[in-house]
């Protein structure tokens, strides 16, 4: 049992005073390619990670969830399991929960209250979809302990349509992979079909995960306004989603598009392309294609869709510089802030971790966080 499952366990025993009688485990994700794209119905190709959100719990024969969040200062909330849009106005974490169990009950499902003790190791606003791992795992407890039988795709749709009921009108692979990921694969998914390929990662492969440790927020209006941005061109080209699209028709109707929303189009259709040829490039062990293609999805970011920070920027160009040739290195994540996603072989990962060390505080005034990490398997529940 990982540490922080552990810790989940413990922190029930203590606020609760009682032995939790279930677990429930969801893992954060970084997306190796594919960054918005899901909204557009396109295609992404995320991997479950390391870290995750686990959820102790009992049943406590109420119409309450009576919630310890360990990780947020100790902080605790109760809602009743019928909650209906009650957002609270200071606890933006305990708003998921609201969300899921209004949306599950909204659904038809029958359930009771529980006593819930959280534990996540999930780095908060690095990009690595700590929110989607509390909710698929929440999600997942609530199906399981009353044996409602949810599959776990209809728990990350649940997830997804939490955020709208937080503010974040997101797309559909961080709870996908969350709620779905397999070990030692990465996932191609079709968030139009919702189809799910497994992508095998080659064990000559490491996945290193480096956390500028600039904040970002997706609550905000960025997110939204690219998501707008996007819709707009789609109509414009007479699409349902720029997964639709291609770039002769996005240039037939230039003339029609402001720069800012034809520049936005221009990296979901190519991001859209880039993701399905990192596919092959996987299959094939070919690290020179896939550096190319991650190195082009992170200029398309930072020049298209401008959701990229200098610190990022930075970030890159001094893991691109380390690697040498066959530098597969980009942003991660929905942007203005967060992490960078490297694939590279092992021999490698000193010469990149020395040099973030040597260069990274001096250009950003901050000290980078590393994780190294496979590809894990996604949300599971035990009975204890």
């Amino acid at each position: 049992m990982n540490d922080v499952k552990t810790k989940a366990i413990e922190a029930f025993k203590a606020h609760f005073n009682a032995e939790p009688t279930m677990l429930s485990y969801a893992p954060g994700r970084v997306n190796i390619i594919g960054e918005h794209t899901d909204y557009n119905d396109g295609f992404v190709m995320p991997c479950a990670i390391k870290f995750g959100t686990a959820i102790a719990a009992r049943k406590n024969g109420t119409d309450k969830m009576r919630v310890f969040a360990a990780d947020v200062n100790g902080d605790t909330d109760e809602f009743t399991v019928t909650v209906d849009m009650d957002k609270h106005p200071d606890k933006l974490w305990s708003n998921y929960l609201r969300g899921v169990t209004m949306l599950i009950a909204k659904k038809g499902y029958k359930f009771e209250g529980l006593d819930l003790a959280i534990c996540g190791n999930v780095p908060l606003g690095a990009g690595l979809s700590s929110s989607a791992s509390l909710e698929v795992s929440f999600g997942n407890l609530i199906s399981c302990a009353f044996g409602l039988n949810i599959d776990l795709q209809d728990i990350a749709l649940i997830g997804q349509a939490a955020e709208a009921f937080i503010g974040c009108k997101c797309g559909i692979m961080d709870q996908t992979i969350s709620a779905c990921g397999k070990k030692d694969c990465a996932l191609l998914i079709d968030c139009r079909s919702l189809e799910k390929t497994q992508v095998h990662i080659p064990e000559e492969l490491e996945i290193l995960i480096v956390n500028s440790n600039v904040k970002h927020q997706l609550v905000g209006g960025e997110y939204n306004e690219r998501r707008e941005q996007c819709e707009n061109a789609a109509k414009v080209l007479g699409v349902k989603a720029l997964r639709d699209a291609t770039m002769d028709m996005l240039n037939a109707k230039k003339a029609e598009l402001d720069d800012v929303t034809y520049r936005r189009a221009r990296h979901v259709i190519t991001e859209d392309d880039r993701t399905l040829a990192a596919v092959d490039a996987f299959t094939k062990g070919d690290l020179k294609r896939l550096a190319e293609l991650m190195y082009a999805s992170h200029c398309s970011m930072r020049d298209d869709f401008e959701i990229t920070v200098p610190e990022i920027d930075g970030l890159v160009e001094i893991i691109r510089e380390a690697i040498g040739e066959n530098a597969a290195v980009r942003m991660t994540g929905g942007g203005f802030g967060g992490s960078v996603v490297a694939v590279l072989k092992p021999e490698k990962v000193e010469a990149v971790k020395a040099a973030i060390d040597a260069k990274y505080e001096a250009i950003s005034g901050r000290k980078a966080t590393i994780i190294e990490t496979h590809a894990f398997d996604g949300a599971t529940f035990i009975a204890l």
